[in-house]
């Protein structure tokens, strides 16, 4: 009784994506286990399902019932096993020049990380880096956010951000903190080839501890607004980066 009681509490934990970008991506990538998909007959037929994944047949209104209100699930809907976590040791012997790292201080919105993983993905970055406890978990809106981003995109999740921060400065990163109130434009902090963006939560910023291990801190030069969406201001930075790179 115990062993199905902890069976059916992992499949409870089971994430559900959705989405026809989210789920394309999830099904090519061989490291993600599919477990189920729910499907409506037009969205399977444009879908690469494996002949071992089952496929559940259902009506829009049914997907709908299966995701949160207004999801724009698309016409299908999986449930998957969460990656396997990946070291930030790892992470960084994949280094190289001109590839910047995305350092993500308690963001916790989901929209916003996967935003940032899709604008990691489309500037080349080496990964993202978030704390294990002060991060969304893999779900179906970050999932949708980041529209294949997250199949791709290195995530790394640490305990001590400051510890990482550390490790980062060891294999050579250039650590930028982005905040509004610095002296300096993120442009004018630039220049090492290897660059980690630091970002904080939105509203709150980074905290003490992590503006303490950057080498800089820098501004997005903007003009009429007192701040940028986190995922917007990273969107930026990471241009900015891959420009000076």
């Amino acid at each position: 009784m115990r062993r199905k009681a902890r069976q059916a509490t992992k499949a409870e934990n089971r994430p559900r994506f959705w989405g026809r970008h989210a789920v394309a991506a999830a099904l090519a990538n061989p490291a993600r286990a599919i477990h189920r998909i729910w499907a409506t007959r037009e969205a399977a037929a444009g879908l690469d399902i494996p002949a071992e994944v089952p496929v559940v047949f259902a009506d829009v209104a049914d997907l709908g019932r299966m995701v949160p209100r207004d999801a724009p699930h698309q016409g299908v809907v999986a449930e998957v096993e969460r990656l396997d976590d990946m070291l930030l040791a790892d992470l960084l012997d994949q280094a190289e020049d001109g590839r910047p790292l995305v350092v993500l201080d308690q963001v916790t919105d989901p929209h916003n990380v996967g935003a940032i993983l899709r604008s990691a993905a489309a500037f080349n970055a080496l990964g993202v880096v978030t704390q294990d406890r002060h991060a969304p978990p893999e779900s179906g809106a970050l999932a949708k956010a980041a529209s294949g981003a997250l199949e791709t995109m290195p995530w790394v999740r640490v305990v001590n951000l400051a510890r990482a921060l550390e490790e980062m400065a060891e294999a050579g990163f250039w650590r930028i903190g982005l905040t509004g109130e610095a002296g300096t434009t993120l442009a004018e902090a630039l220049g090492p080839p290897r660059v980690a963006l630091v970002l904080g939560a939105e509203g709150e910023g980074m905290r003490q501890n992590t503006e303490s291990h950057c080498d800089a801190l820098a501004r997005l030069p903007i003009q009429g607004i007192e701040s940028l969406n986190v995922s917007n201001a990273a969107a930026i930075a990471l241009y900015a980066a891959t420009v000076a790179g």
